[in-house]
């Protein structure tokens, strides 16, 4: 992408004179947002190399994982919500500054301790972009695009998260896993230029208020925001449901009878781009009212995703069927909840994208954590079945709450396309 393509657009001139945004400019979204959040899941496929590396147990090292996602947490409680005060701009800037810092100590450090505080700020600073991009996007398009721009940008989030391990594999059989990390120093050094050079300055709408204001205001919301609440339970379970299958993949496959390399375990990613690409189209489907029926037909998709993958011992063609069902149906499933979020907050979206990713967060980490516990006692069977019962259990509270959502236009026309079918 030529950066001659991609002019400063005023954000509020886009959303208030009619004009729809750039193509140019949601490509740089997505393509800055998929190499912030990949830092955030290089670890994924390296956990059998971190834990020979620093001495950590197999049944521990999912604590890496939580590491990452603790600081996800921190991230969407003190960071995120600063968009909605501050120049996103200048704050990303200086977030991929610190986020650079954090990469260079994992790839140097000697230390357990300092790897896992180190991973923390990954968390902390990865997450911090990533969402800063996608509220940026969505606050500087028109209302009428705004699940289509959101829809592309979270495509190019998902993708750069499955692409970081088929990236992570590679380097690490190339380079050793610890160029993983520099090489990425690198490349964020490199996407800092670029946004420095062609992302247009951002103030924000909502009214100003203090920073432990900000912070309150997302209590809140968590607490009265109704949308918020049922579909981020549905996005907990959701990406519990992911960090248990992508936490054990490495383990079962470098065992016998596969012993596959680390880079050929990360091509499976490249699998999973399928099934994001595929879904692509569920931002587009929320715009004209049809969330509710593509929640429950994407939370269908993970229950037969991991009947597919019990079946993985029997032939590798199953692994490949579960992980474009799993990835499809949770890049539906993601679309669609933020879509209807921002429509709910168009002044603060910020400070909901950061709420909405609390459970996001918190779902991986306690997936992570599950995972390797499991694996190590039950081996796949034991995490399919896990799997399995984390998304029947979002599938039955998508139908028990489905009547409970407010009465918005697209709930409604959600609701009665979802009857209808």
């Amino acid at each position: 992408m030529a950066l001659d393509q991609v002019s400063r657009p005023d954000p509020a001139v886009l959303a208030t004179t009619g004009k729809r945004m750039p193509g140019a400019l949601v490509g740089l979204f997505a393509c800055a947002s998929g190499l912030s959040v990949a830092n955030v899941y290089y670890a994924q496929p390296l956990l059998d190399q971190l834990a020979t590396d620093f001495a950590i147990s197999h049944a521990r090292v999912g604590g890496v994982i939580t590491a990452t996602q603790i600081g996800s947490v921190l991230a969407l409680l003190l960071i995120v919500p600063l968009g909605d005060q501050l120049d996103r701009r200048r704050l990303m800037l200086a977030q991929l500054a610190v986020l650079i810092a954090g990469l260079v100590c994992v790839g140097l450090t000697r230390s357990p301790a300092v790897m896992f505080c180190a991973m923390l700020a990954i968390g902390l600073l990865g997450t911090a972009m990533t969402q800063g991009l996608i509220a940026y996007a969505a606050t500087a398009c028109l209302a009428q695009e705004r699940g289509r721009v959101v829809g592309s940008v979270q495509g190019g989030v998902v993708i750069g998260l499955l692409l970081s391990r088929l990236a992570a594999g590679l380097i690490s059989d190339l380079a050793g896993w610890r160029w993983v990390y520099l090489g990425s120093s690198l490349a964020m050094l490199a996407l800092g230029v670029i946004l420095w050079r062609v992302l247009p300055a951002q103030r924000p709408r909502a009214v100003t208020m203090s920073y432990p204001g900000l912070v309150r205001s997302m209590f809140s919301l968590l607490m009265q925001d109704r949308v918020l609440q049922i579909r981020g339970v549905i996005a907990l379970l959701m990406f519990a449901v992911l960090s248990i299958f992508w936490s054990a993949l490495v383990f079962l496959l470098i065992s016998p009878p596969y012993g596959f390399s680390h880079t050929t375990i990360g091509t499976f990613g490249l699998v999973g781009v399928v099934g994001a690409l595929a879904a692509a189209r569920a931002g587009a489907w929320a715009d004209k009212g049809l969330g509710q029926w593509t929640s429950g037909l994407s939370l269908g998709l993970l229950i037969l995703a991991w009947l597919a993958l019990w079946f993985t011992s029997n032939s590798m063609v199953w692994l490949i069927v579960g992980v474009v069902l799993l990835d499809l149906g949770a890049q539906a499933i993601h679309v669609t909840n933020q879509s209807m979020i921002f429509s709910a907050h168009p002044d603060s979206h910020s400070r909901v994208v950061g709420c909405y990713m609390l459970f996001y967060a918190t779902g991986s980490g306690l997936g992570a954590l599950a995972s390797t516990s499991v694996y190590a006692t039950s081996g796949w069977s034991g995490v399919c079945l896990l799997g399995a019962a984390v998304s029947v259990l979002a599938l039955g509270f998508w139908a028990v709450t489905l009547r409970q959502m407010p009465d918005s236009p697209a709930s409604v026309a959600g609701t009665s396309a979802a009857s209808s079918h």
